[in-house]
């Protein structure tokens, strides 16, 4: 009997610690409270192992979130307090066509206007943003793909969207006048993980 239960918390622990591994979590701490994110490596592996390489490397600590736009979304990880681009890797594929939604709260890789040139920026849609998901395999229809989603912060996330912008550095438009700072973004263990 003791045998039996000793097999089944080891078949339990190590499901729940699969799970863990299979769903990172990123918290940023931004100047206005923490964002964690949880992200789906199954879905979009080169995007979320991109994301991870440069969380882990400390590159997007004191950047910015650059382009904010109230009841769309809050973009980030690109440009220091200064609004100078940071140098980045090269671009990886788009993994849009995973079948994850740009719905409130999911986090998306940014992208030129070329399909596959996302590299460090993303953002974080604050309502559902059905125009941006994948449509077709073309240079219009390929969409933004989403990587992950908002677990706890999400106050922090309206805040942002809900600041002031304005033109500054090399933007017209839509910069918070206060620059809102991601101090630190971590990977995290889950709660119960250790």
């Amino acid at each position: 009997m003791i045998l039996r239960r000793s097999a089944l918390f080891f078949a339990c622990w190590f499901t729940i610690a699969a799970a863990s591994a299979a769903h990172p979590q990123v918290r940023m701490q931004t100047n206005v409270g923490a964002v964690t994110l949880v992200l789906y490596p199954a879905r979009a592996p080169k995007t979320v192992a991109n994301f991870l390489r440069y969380v882990k490397s400390g590159f997007y600590n004191g950047t910015v979130f650059h382009r904010v736009i109230a009841n769309f979304m809050i973009q980030g990880g690109g440009f220091n307090r200064a609004l100078h681009a940071k140098a980045t890797r090269p671009p990886i594929p788009n993994e849009a066509a995973n079948g994850l939604k740009n719905r409130a709260y999911t986090i998306a890789m940014a992208r030129t206007a070329d399909p596959n040139s996302a590299t460090a920026q993303f953002f974080i849609n604050v309502k559902d943003n059905p125009f941006l998901d994948y449509r077709a395999p073309t240079r219009g229809g390929y969409g933004y793909c989403v990587f992950g989603k908002v677990i706890a912060g999400r106050a922090v996330v309206k805040r942002i969207a809900g600041q002031p912008t304005g033109a500054a550095g090399p933007f017209a438009a839509d910069v918070p006048l206060k620059p809102i700072i991601i101090e630190t973004a971590a990977v995290v263990s889950p709660p119960g993980k250790r």
